[in-house]
């Protein structure tokens, strides 16, 4: 079968993630305000070995696809400017970028997805980490400014009472990474 790239979602998100020892309670906070559950995923990333920016291939069940991001590491809100690549077949495209670029880490987590609108709420259980929530407010259009998508995620923190929690400043992969390497 000839393999086929299709650019799926090009968007900029605003994103913030925090550690959560209480997955049960957030959860519960999403039910009471009507988030809609997309469902939950069991999600492999494999992240590669790139210059700039952060390259992985998700597979999991709900989403998969290759994604390509930029973001900064920082405490608050985080931009990133995401493209995602599907493929008529994934396990080839991830073998070539395997031999040709390597791996760098791989993440595996069991996810719940939920949203508010625009607003993308991860309630992660992340293989080796822990457990975590994360919030996207996403702009698939060019049409939401990117302050609005900093206040749709600190309205959302609001919401699910997760002021307090520890935010993290990187990725999954970067505290893997760090874990190994201790």
């Amino acid at each position: 079968m000839p393999l086929r790239l299709t650019i799926e979602m090009k968007c900029r998100i605003i994103e913030i993630k925090a550690r959560c020892p209480d997955i049960d309670r957030v959860r519960q906070l999403l039910i009471a305000n009507d988030a809609v559950l997309k469902g939950t995923d069991h999600q492999i990333d494999t992240y590669f070995r790139v210059i700039d920016g952060r390259l992985k291939c998700r597979e999991g069940n709900i989403e998969s696809g290759l994604i390509f991001y930029n973001r900064k590491d920082q405490l608050g809100p985080k931009l990133s400017d995401v493209e995602m690549f599907r493929s008529s077949n994934l396990a080839e495209l991830k073998q070539i970028l395997i031999r040709s670029i390597g791996v760098k880490v791989i993440v595996d987590k069991k996810r719940e997805i939920y949203f508010i609108k625009n607003v993308k709420i991860h309630l992660d259980d992340v293989r080796g980490l822990g457990t975590f929530v994360e919030i996207e407010a996403i702009d698939e259009t060019g049409l939401i400014q990117t302050k609005e998508l900093e206040r749709q995620c600190w309205q959302t923190i609001r919401l699910l009472n997760i002021e307090n929690m520890e935010r993290l400043e990187c990725s999954y992969s970067d505290m893997l990474l760090k874990k190994e390497n201790a």
